[in-house]
């Protein structure tokens, strides 16, 4: 990762290149001027942009609140679910209705959810790890060894989609999904025998450690052979006489991406002035953080029928390689001779400490939940509780999600604010989940998503450690850029992700037999004879009814072209109801 030691990040990295169409752009067979002018206000998205500092943002005063609209019970529950879970089905949206929008009392539910053992026999109760074990991850070669997927990545996707499609614990995996584009980690630099198996423990250290706290969450993060790998702390070693150096690769970005960010915050999570740290620090961190490798007795081969355990386990110390002489970073000092544990200790607890942490964690878990913009009040109330709960993670996410800026709903050019472009990991899951996608064979083959030319994402593929978009990216000569607003998603909407996403969902909005996924619209079936109340329930459980009403009476008179006298018939309105929904720019924009 040679790019991370060389840069101290300033400019986080430049959006994706731009493949070329997809040769599958003739496949935007259905109404395809109704397709192409809901998509048009997308095209021509990407460009570049640095991270300027975030623009004064409104509070929650009667200046802001002014443009409040009024939402009823059940689009309110569907807004709500939209930010917490990966779908609104409407059994839970009239469930929330129902129960008085007792929103406290369903993160309560969530919260006591249990996290998955291996021991669990129902596939939903089995760690990520254990159910691509349980897809044949070790299976014998030809030679009769079992490590016939060593080097591979076989079960990583299935086991992630499987799990984001299917799981009741729908806020923890939302949770999770989101610190994993925070504290990332990628198969595509995993260099390692069963280096999709390390990535495989890495989600399940997440669903173990997100409603934990901070400082837990990030200690687990610093040990795991997955992050050991990834940005290079495992084997570091300390100076020797030799000229070797310790790697710094985990201690910058420890520091610039997963606890205090370049620049000092005020609680409200804008610049207060000033740098947070320099290059001694990175140094001098990366000092005590030496000696850590894989618990195991000797080195991963692909000769000696390695298994994929060492992946789950934390790194262990390897004594003789820490250094073992004083250090002092971010105005600590560790003293010589403490061992690599008490320095990884003191280090973490020191970091941890720092008074960036609160606001510039509580600032992207805003932006990954309710708004790419966050409002500093919003910021504020969340690091207060941050601070008073010893970075409770569960307070934080209720703070986030609680908070009277994440639950108001605003109208006009306040909601430009109050809102999010929807990454399209969660556009797909939120489908999928809603048609009740199923894997005929159990191995659940949705595969890598990644390319351009299908969502632009997939689970714990990102290009870098920056994640597949910055925080704060903003795109060039754009309304956004002009507002002084950021758009983190917009790094990977451009016109071949635009077109790529628009005629993946076309290829598979009936599902994909051969791969052995089906779909079921059967709940959706009997609206077909009424289009305007099929798009009125898509547009309430897919976006709380936020699409404008032009949109709205744009999709009802398409599928009102399509004859619905047969059954066959019937199925094809509800497919190309849900195909729009999803590729309408009023869908996209998460309010």
């Amino acid at each position: 990762m040679t790019e991370h030691r060389e840069s101290q990040g300033r400019d986080l990295g430049a959006p994706p290149a731009s493949a070329a169409p997809s040769a599958g752009e003739r496949h935007l067979a259905w109404p395809a001027a109704v397709t192409l002018t809901a998509m048009a206000p997308l095209a021509g998205c990407g460009g570049g942009g640095g991270d300027p500092a975030p623009a004064p943002a409104p509070t929650d005063d009667p200046q802001v609140l002014a443009g409040t609209t009024a939402l009823l019970p059940e689009e309110d529950a569907a807004r709500f679910l939209g930010q917490a879970a990966l779908s609104a089905p409407m059994a839970e949206v009239t469930r929330l209705v129902n129960g008085g929008l007792n929103y406290k009392a369903w993160l309560d539910e969530q919260f006591a959810k249990p996290a998955r053992t291996d021991s669990a026999t129902a596939l939903n109760g089995r760690t990520a790890f254990q159910l691509a074990l349980d897809q044949g991850a070790l299976a014998l070669d030809a030679s009769g060894q079992n490590y016939a997927h060593i080097g591979g990545d076989f079960g990583l996707d299935s086991a992630l989609w499987f799990r984001l499609i299917t799981s009741d614990d729908v806020l923890r995996q939302r949770i999770v999904l989101a610190l994993s584009e925070i504290f990332v980690v990628s198969q595509r630099n995993m260099p390692i025998p069963w280096g999709h198996m390390a990535c495989l423990a890495y989600w399940d250290l997440l669903e173990k450690h997100c409603f934990g706290t901070f400082r837990e969450l990030i200690e687990a993060i610093t040990l795991s052979p997955a992050m050991g790998t990834y940005l290079s702390l495992r084997g570091s070693q300390k100076a020797d006489a030799g000229g070797r150096r310790p790697d710094e690769n985990f201690a910058r970005e420890l520091l610039q991406l997963f606890t205090i960010g370049l620049v000092r915050l005020d609680d409200g999570g804008q610049p207060a002035g000033g740098e947070t740290y320099g290059i001694q620090d990175v140094t001098e961190l990366a000092r005590a953080l030496t000696g850590w490798d894989f618990d195991r007795p000797t080195p991963p081969s692909y000769t000696l029928g390695t298994l994929p355990d060492y992946t789950r386990r934390p790194m262990t110390l390897v004594a003789d390689r820490h250094d073992d002489d004083a250090k002092a970073f971010l105005g600590l000092t560790l003293p010589a001779g403490a061992g690599g544990a008490q320095d990884l200790k003191a280090a973490l607890d020191g970091i941890c400490a720092h008074p960036n942490v609160a606001p510039f964690f509580a600032r992207q878990l805003i932006q990954r939940l309710v708004s790419s913009n966050p409002e500093p009040v919003h910021v504020q109330r969340v690091t207060r509780v941050f601070r008073d709960t010893g970075g409770d993670l569960k307070a934080v996410i209720r703070a986030v999600l609680m908070d009277p800026l994440a639950r108001r709903a605003l109208s006009g050019t306040a909601a430009v604010r109050r809102s999010k472009l929807r990454e399209p990991m969660l556009r797909f899951v939120q489908w999928a989940r809603l048609v009740q996608l199923r894997s005929t064979d159990n191995r659940w083959s949705v595969g890598d998503l990644s390319a351009s030319d299908r969502l632009g994402q997939s689970p714990l593929r990102s290009p870098s450690v920056f994640n597949f978009f910055r925080p704060g990216y903003v795109p060039l000569n754009s309304g956004v850029s002009a507002d002084g607003f950021v758009a983190p998603e917009f790094q990977i909407t451009n016109e071949s992700t635009v077109i790529g996403y628009a005629n993946f969902m076309l290829t598979h909005i009936a599902g994909s037999p051969q791969q052995g996924l089906v779909v079921d619209y059967s709940d959706w079936l009997p609206l077909a004879s009424d289009p305007a109340k099929l798009v009125d329930r898509l547009n309430l459980q897919l976006s709380g009814r936020a699409l404008a009403a032009a949109s709205v009476d744009l999709v009802t008179r398409a599928v009102r072209s399509l004859p619905a006298t047969s059954a066959e018939q019937q199925l094809r309105r509800v497919q190309m109801a849900f195909y729009l929904m999803l590729v309408s720019p009023d869908y996209l924009v998460q309010r």
